[in-house]
């Protein structure tokens, strides 16, 4: 007999919006330690008894009724954006821990509002961006902490999505609903380029293009200009099918450059010149692979890896400068980073959504800042905000600095 504290009670967690989406969470969220579902909630009486009895769990009609339930310490919310507000303040003001599917609102008036109640109430808030529990990522800004990798300078990042089961009247299509390609989907790139250069960005301009005979605005692009002179320029667009989709993300670090694949990243590639002590260092990785891309509630299967290869003397001793730079970087080196391949992508997704729960069951308990705290998702909002007035009015928009949680 082992003694010790019992094991703290699990966190009751009440979901609200039985759509697919949640199917999927808690999937993801299954047997996670110290999550516990209690009940759903959803307007449709069919879709939430249809989750709830898959799950073992009360379906209730109301957020208002998850609110009454002792057992519901906690709220998910997987409704659509123009909701995510009103219902996440509701549920802070009644006690409750908040996740809060991405944007944590469609204005940064009510993201702002969200956040200061989240402060007020003392309550944990995690908003599912979903980039930054992914181990790709988090190698990356290690690798940068560490000074392997210099700061970015430029970030880059294409999104040929598929609008293949986006058909005319889908909710995604309708700004007021929605809050637009920026903010409905934007807002996870913006969000991780912020995390990747690690600042606040200042201003931004954008375009959005309409689908040829008066169709809706299915291309969107936004150039963010961040302190020092970094930018970080976005394009999306829902304009493809499935089978035809490709995204990629890219740092510009100066002497070395990140390249980054898939909207939910599971394969990365990195080129660098480094000099003697710099190659030392890199040789070193893929015993480190590990530690690298080790996230907190992130379970990884065993196929992941990094394969590193330096060439010494790729290049000349002589120094190389650029943009007032000077280094001696004669060795070449050529890093891969790789969670498994497209086939993984379903297991990286649902694992990096469960890294966000457990991110909240830890904050609940702790007291600690979630990774993917309030001033995440407010930052997020506000820049796709202010790109998506930039697009309407063809005018560069001051990111506002007092509302982003700097």
């Amino acid at each position: 007999m082992t003694g010790g504290a019992p094991a703290p009670e699990p966190l009751g967690i009440g979901l609200v919006g039985c759509g697919g989406f949640a199917e999927f969470v808690l999937d993801a969220a299954a047997g996670l330690p110290g999550l516990r579902l209690a009940a759903v909630a959803d307007p449709s009486r069919e879709r939430a008894e249809r989750l709830g009895g898959s799950h073992g769990v009360p379906a209730l009609g109301s957020l208002d009724e998850l609110l009454g339930r002792e057992d519901v310490a906690a709220v998910l919310i997987a409704t659509p954006p123009a909701t995510h507000a009103a219902m996440a303040v509701a549920a802070l003001r009644a006690g409750r821990h908040v996740f809060c599917e991405k944007p944590l609102a469609t204005t940064t008036a009510d993201a702002a509002a969200v956040a200061e109640e989240a402060r007020r109430a003392g309550r944990a808030l995690v908003v599912d961006h979903v980039l930054r529990y992914n181990p790709l990522l988090r190698a990356v800004a290690r690798l940068t902490e560490e000074g392997l990798l210099a700061p970015p300078r430029r970030f880059l990042f294409e999104n040929d999505a598929a609008d293949q089961d986006l058909g005319p009247d889908h909710w995604f299509w309708d700004r007021a609903h929605s809050g637009g390609i920026f903010v409905e989907h934007g807002v996870h790139f913006f969000d991780a380029a912020r995390a990747l250069i690690g600042s606040d960005p200042l201003s931004v301009r954008a375009t959005a293009a309409s689908r040829p005979g008066g169709g809706p605005v299915d291309m969107v692009s936004a150039d963010v200009l961040h302190p020092g002179g970094v930018l970080a320029s976005h394009l999306h667009s829902f304009t493809h099918a499935h089978r035809a989709e490709r995204q990629l993300m890219r740092l510009d670090h100066g002497f070395a450059e990140t390249r980054i694949t898939g909207w939910i990243p599971v394969h990365g590639e990195i080129s660098a010149w480094v000099d003697d002590s710099g190659a030392e260092l890199w040789e070193r990785l893929p015993a480190r692979a590990t530690e690298l891309l080790a996230v907190d509630g992130f379970t990884p299967h065993g196929g992941e890896r990094i394969a590193v290869r330096v060439e010494r003397n790729a290049g000349s001793a002589a120094p190389a400068r650029g943009r007032g730079e000077e280094r001696t970087v004669p060795h070449q080196v050529r890093a891969v980073l790789d969670l498994g391949g497209e086939p993984r992508k379903p297991y990286v997704y649902a694992q990096s959504v469960r890294a966000a729960l457990a991110d909240l069951v830890r904050s609940a308990r702790e007291g600690t800042r979630p990774v993917a705290a309030a001033a995440a998702g407010l930052s997020a909002v506000a820049v796709a905000e202010a790109a998506t007035i930039a697009a309407d009015t063809g005018t560069e928009q001051a990111v506002p600095r007092g509302r982003t949680g700097a």
